[in-house]
């Protein structure tokens, strides 16, 4: 597998970063994760705009899914070639319905649905493409899911965004790589079953025994520098920060 950063800011775009977006290929195939904003003009330096296979959308928080909106511009007002084939999208419950909404004006109440084929996300083990895929909800204001993604031997998890939570350990253990939010600081902000900060993203990481963690989703407002600092005080694995156009074999 391979996983390309799309963009890793939290909450909004950074200036150095589009929001979540996390592009992951094997055999040909090509997995979305989240389309945060900005996100699309940033995909474009990795694949085409009509390359993408699927999308798995991990809540509907608009730093993780508003540019859903502007590419169903880029499929169903596309000319050269003709109108796209549905590409599946997974998401949670209300998907098409809240992006449609976000959109605001669409030729009909289903025109979504002509350009992308959605599928509702529930706890669970699924095959989109050559990928094995599990699919738990994790621990935030809304729907909100992780996804552990396997292929040829090796495992990537996505936390999405969560607080702690036990079926986060569960879905990251034996990780090769851990793709982790990490929005809060430790001895900072305190809203529960909200966000994870540097240090429980460490200590989620060493639960699970993840070979290597990565840093993610953290706010222009954040010091990245703090929470990599905490998650090194408590997992004895590699761990480094997301970085925009970062790309990791697995």
């Amino acid at each position: 597998m391979k996983l390309t950063v799309v963009g890793c800011s939290g909450s909004f775009p950074s200036a150095d970063s589009a929001c979540s977006s996390y592009l992951v290929e094997a055999d040909g195939f090509r997995l979305l994760l989240d389309m945060g904003n900005g996100a699309l003009g940033e995909l474009q330096r990795h694949c085409g705009l009509y390359d993408l296979d699927a999308i798995f959308l991990s809540h509907l928080h608009a730093d993780h899914c508003i540019d859903m909106c502007a590419y169903f511009v880029v499929r169903y007002y596309r000319h050269d070639g003709g109108r796209c084939e549905p590409i599946p999208v997974y998401g949670p419950e209300g998907t098409e319905q809240r992006l449609t909404t976000a959109h605001a004006d669409t030729p009909s109440a289903s025109a979504f649905s002509e350009v992308f084929d959605f599928h509702t996300v529930k706890p669970g083990s699924y095959d989109i493409g050559p990928f094995s895929v599990r699919m738990e909800k994790v621990c935030h204001p809304v729907e909100s899911y992780a996804i552990r993604i396997e292929h040829g031997g090796r495992t990537l998890t996505y936390s999405g965004d969560t607080g702690p939570c036990a079926a986060l350990d569960e879905l990251a253990a034996d990780s090769d790589l851990f793709l982790c939010e990490a929005a809060f600081t430790h001895g900072k902000e305190n809203i529960p079953a909200l966000h994870l900060n540097g240090r429980e993203a460490g200590d989620a990481a060493q639960r699970a025994g993840a070979r290597k963690l990565v840093l993610t989703h953290i706010p222009p407002w954040t010091d990245p520098q703090v929470n990599l600092a905490d998650a090194r005080d408590v997992y004895d694995g590699p761990v480094e920060l997301a970085v925009a156009g970062a790309t990791y074999e697995l």
